[in-house]
């Protein structure tokens, strides 16, 4: 069975800050026959089937759209401890065709930052020791809000406490169904607000500096997903010198039967 934890990149979706999100601009089969025209000297509109050529699209975008996989160079310049940091394009492959673990933080208050312990209490509540490369999915109450206003500002975040807890027992991937990894930004600025203290801002990201991992954000339909027993596919698409890259991140989970799943 393949379970689809993509979202698409579609306009008028409120799944990023204002200005930030795609422009995607359709041309109909109608709409190709010009372009097409144009390249074969001679050919006419009427010589090609039902007078149809190709549909195609044009795309303003950044590399963070949709779900995709965040590179170490998104977070710094520099990674474990001062080495350069890896561009999307020099992620080994390997970390993205992985045992996959969802945990459930849905009941978690939105700008809650999920420390060491609550991911500890988490594991042993579903029976399950972490195992290096795991590919670790936080549900969180973000998944159920997309597609309204209120996403960006939903789910809770992992700080540097919790995600260096994952690095330092052999995770490189990790996803969420929120906007950000982190917190959202709309509660870190009420708390940068009253304590002043810079260090909270994208905490979780800069983790990176420390130790190098990707995550994946805006992944879908975590909640169709067993907590373990499913092995997760996220390649990115390879952007020269990206900070990130879309990823048709997939779920395959074994069955008697082959078939899919496409939630909606």
């Amino acid at each position: 069975m393949i379970i689809d934890l993509s979202r698409s990149i579609e306009n008028d979706i409120p799944a990023d800050p204002p200005g930030l999100g795609p422009k995607i601009t359709y041309a109909n089969h109608f709409a190709g026959v010009e372009e097409m025209v144009s390249m074969f000297p001679g050919l006419k509109p009427s010589d090609l089937p039902d007078g149809e050529a190709w549909a195609a699209e044009r795309m303003s975008v950044t590399t963070h759209n949709g779900t995709h996989v965040d590179a170490p160079w998104h977070y710094a310049s520099t990674m474990d401890g001062g080495k350069p940091a890896m561009t999307i394009d020099e992620v080994p492959l390997d970390w993205f065709l992985r045992p996959g673990v969802k945990l459930d933080f849905r009941h978690v208050a939105s700008g809650h930052v999920v420390s060491a312990a609550e991911l500890q209490q988490a594991f042993d509540a579903i029976g399950y020791k972490l195992q290096p490369f795991d590919i670790v999915l936080m549900n969180t109450s973000a998944g159920a809000a997309y597609g309204t206003p209120q996403y960006v500002g939903s789910g809770c975040g992992f700080g540097r406490e919790s995600t260096l807890w994952l690095l330092d027992r052999g995770v490189k991937v990790v996803g969420t169904d929120g906007w950000s990894w982190d917190a959202p930004f709309s509660f870190t600025r009420e708390r940068f607000s009253r304590e002043h203290d810079a260090s909270i801002i994208w905490e979780g990201h800069k983790a990176g500096r420390e130790k190098a991992y990707c995550q994946i954000e805006k992944v879908a339909n975590l909640e169709h997903l067993p907590a373990t027993g499913f092995t997760v596919c996220c390649f990115p698409v390879k952007v020269k010198g990206g900070s990130a890259g879309f990823s048709r991140v997939v779920a395959l989970l074994e069955e008697k039967t082959p078939g899919s799943l496409d939630p909606r």
